[in-house]
């Protein structure tokens, strides 16, 4: 039997501990255990107001995740994309696509910003993304910042 994948959006206020627990454990999997990136996933941004998460539910376990902030650059509003990560397990599915679109129909025309990690570059073009400055490093892997609108 097909398992179904449900994708949900929630306000950093609305998050009940379960979830925000079941978002940070991914994040910690894939970033920290996977990629052997010791960096401060408690960034403190995860619960402020205007913080939004998207993520993928597969019968109660989250496979995909993103954050989106806004930010107030001069009194203009944007949007900020990070934590993106899709289970070991759930990739080759579309599921990162799916989160990533999910987003930007959340945002509509309004400028989006990302760190992308350098080997995903293509993934963020072919969504409209360009690049936004010269590689660096950060936590020990390469990146681009990168921007839409």
């Amino acid at each position: 039997m097909m398992s179904t994948v449900v994708l949900r959006r929630s306000w950093a206020a609305d998050l009940n501990t379960e979830t925000l627990y079941r978002l940070l454990k991914l994040r910690v999997e894939v970033f920290v255990v996977e990629q052997k990136c010791a960096y401060p996933e408690l960034d403190g941004k995860d619960l402020l107001p205007e913080t939004r998460h998207i993520w993928l539910d597969d019968e109660g376990e989250i496979i995909c995740t993103l954050r989106l902030r806004e930010e107030h650059d001069d009194g203009v509003k944007s949007f900020r994309i990070e934590r993106l990560c899709t289970a070991t397990e759930a990739r080759g599915h579309g599921y990162t696509t799916r989160v990533l679109q999910a987003a930007l129909a959340e945002v509509g025309s309004a400028t989006v910003r990302l760190n992308a990690q350098t080997y995903l570059v293509d993934l963020y073009t072919k969504h409209g993304f360009v690049l936004d400055g010269e590689e660096y490093e950060e936590d020990g892997i390469a990146h681009v910042a990168m921007r839409r609108g």
